[in-house]
C-alpha cells in the first residue's frame, strides 16, 4: 500500500485555515529525490536536470529545485516568465516549444535559455526573430515504433514532435552557415516508462546519432538531452525505477560510444513526473453518498482539480485518512460533481467504509495534477500548499475565487452588479 506523507490529524489542522480540496507537496521528498538524481549522474561533469515546468508550474516549487541545482524546461512564454521570476540565469533554461508564436524565442534568448528547435522550418523563423545563438538544440524523431526490452513503449511515428534523421543533419549544416557553433540533441520517445532500460537505450541511440552527425556534418555536439519519460508506480506493488541503475546504464553507453569517439558531451534530463508526482497529494472530503446500481462516494474535488483519471483512465491510489489499517470491504466509485460521467477518481475501488466528512488522499498528484486544471462547469481551481521540511504548512497558491473566474468578463456590463460570494 502507499503511505501518505500527511495524516488525518495534520489535515484536520490544515482545513481550519485552508478548506478542501487542495493540493499539497512534500518539500523533504522533493529535495531528497533531486539529490538522488544528481548523484546518479554525478559521473558526467556537465549533467543538469531541467525540470519540466508544465508538470508543476509553481514558483515555490521551482525555487526548491533551483536550490538543488536544477534548471527548468519551458514550452511557452508564461513558463519563461516563471523561470524569470525565480531568477533562473543563463544556462538554466531549456526552451522546448513547438509551433512557436512570435516573440517567444526572443524572450528565451533574453533570459539566456537554450533554444531547442522542434522543426527544421523554425531555423529561418528563429533567425528572423532574434538571430541564431551560438548553441542550438534540435529535437530528433526516429519515426516508427520505439521498443525497449522487446516491448513497444511508444509510437514516435505518430508524434508531432521532432525532425527526421535527414532533417536534423540538414538543420545542423544550415545552422552552422548562420553562425551556430555548438549543438545539442534532444529526444522524447516514451512517457511513463517503468523500466530501468529506457534511458540507457535512448542514450545509446542518441550517442550513436551524435557521433554520426559529428562525422557527417562536422557539428560540435556538446549536449545530449534525454528529456523525460521515466515513470512512477501509480499502483501499489509496482516496483519503482532505480535511478542509480539508470544512471549507471547511461554511463556504460557513454563510455562505450562517446569516449572512443573523442567527444565530451554533457547529459541533460528533463523530468517532470519522476521529480514531483510522488510528492504531491490532492486532499478532498467525502460530502455525499449515493446508492443506485453502484455505490458512489461524492467528494468536494472533481476532474477540474485532477484531470488524469477522466482524460486517460489513469489510476491514482486513494487512502481514506485515519482508516489506513481498516479492511477494504466496500466497493465504490469515488466521483466529483462535474456534469460529465467520466468525472471519477476511482471506479469499482475496494476501500474501507467511507463516512461523510472523511478526508481522502489522492496520491501521486505532484506532477500533471493542479497544472492540468480547468474551469469547466465554472469550477474553481484549488489552493496549493507546501509541507515544509520543518513540518509547517505554507500556502503557495491561493484557491481561485468567483472574481478570478469572471475577471476576463470585465468588458461585460451585465456582470458588474453580481454579488460574488
Amino acid at each position: 500500500m502507499k503511505t501518505p506523507f500527511v495524516t488525518k490529524e495534520l489535515v484536520q489542522e490544515i482545513v481550519k485555515k485552508y478548506p478542501t480540496p487542495f493540493h499539497i507537496y512534500d518539500e523533504k521528498g522533493i529535495r531528497e529525490n533531486a539529490r538522488k538524481l544528481k548523484e546518479a549522474f554525478s559521473w558526467n561533469k556537465g549533467f543538469k536536470e531541467f525540470f519540466a515546468v508544465k508538470a508543476t508550474p509553481n514558483p515555490y516549487i521551482l525555487q526548491i529545485l533551483k536550490e538543488e541545482g536544477c534548471g527548468v524546461d519551458c514550452a511557452s512564454i508564461q513558463e519563461l516568465y516563471l523561470a524569470e521570476a525565480v531568477g533562473m540565469k543563463e544556462g538554466d533554461i531549456m526552451f522546448s516549444s513547438n509551433e512557436t508564436p512570435a516573440g517567444e524565442f526572443a524572450k528565451a534568448r533574453e533570459l539566456g535559455g537554450y533554444i531547442n528547435l522542434d522543426d527544421i522550418t523554425l531555423i529561418d523563423f528563429l533567425d528572423k526573430e532574434c538571430g541564431i545563438p551560438e548553441t542550438v538544440f534540435c529535437r530528433f524523431n526516429p519515426g516508427g515504433f520505439y521498443n525497449v526490452s522487446n516491448d513497444i513503449m511508444d509510437n514516435p511515428g505518430d508524434s508531432k514532435y521532432g525532425m527526421t534523421r535527414h532533417q536534423i543533419a540538414d538543420a545542423y549544416r544550415r545552422l552552422m552557415m548562420l553562425g551556430a557553433k555548438n549543438f545539442g540533441i534532444h529526444a522524447f520517445l516514451c512517457s511513463g516508462a517503468l523500466t530501468n532500460d529506457y534511458y540507457p537505450m535512448l542514450a545509446r541511440d542518441l550517442f550513436k546519432l551524435a557521433v554520426e552527425l559529428h562525422e557527417e556534418t562536422g557539428a560540435d555536439i556538446r549536449y545530449i538531452n534525454l528529456s523525460g519519460g521515466i515513470g512512477i508506480p501509480y499502483r501499489p506493488g509496482i516496483k519503482p525505477c532505480d535511478i542509480m541503475k539508470i544512471g549507471e546504464g547511461v554511463r556504460a553507453a557513454y563510455e562505450e560510444i562517446i569516449e572512443p569517439a573523442g567527444m565530451e558531451v554533457a547529459i541533460f534530463t528533463e523530468l517532470g513526473r519522476f521529480m514531483l508526482a510522488p510528492y504531491g497529494h490532492l486532499i478532498c472530503k467525502a460530502i455525499h453518498e449515493k446508492h443506485i446500481y453502484k455505490e458512489y462516494i461524492g467528494v468536494d474535488a472533481c476532474a477540474a482539480n485532477l484531470m488524469r483519471p477522466a482524460m486517460y483512465g489513469a489510476y491514482h491510489h486513494l487512502t481514506v485518512l485515519g482508516k489506513e489499517d481498516a479492511e477494504c470491504d466496500h466497493r465504490y466509485d469515488v466521483v466529483g460533481n462535474l456534469c460529465e460521467n467520466n468525472d471519477k477518481f476511482a471506479i469499482d475501488r475496494d476501500l474501507p467504509r467511507i463516512d461523510i466528512g472523511d478526508y481522502i488522499c489522492i496520491h501521486d498528484t505532484g506532477a500533471h495534477g493542479f497544472s492540468m486544471g480547468y474551469n469547466y462547469n465554472g469550477m474553481l481551481r484549488s489552493a496549493e500548499l507546501l509541507l515544509k521540511e520543518d513540518g509547517s504548512v505554507q500556502l503557495i497558491r491561493r484557491a481561485e475565487t468567483a472574481h478570478d473566474y469572471f475577471a476576463t468578463l470585465d468588458v461585460c456590463p451585465m456582470m458588474k452588479n453580481i454579488n460574488y460570494k
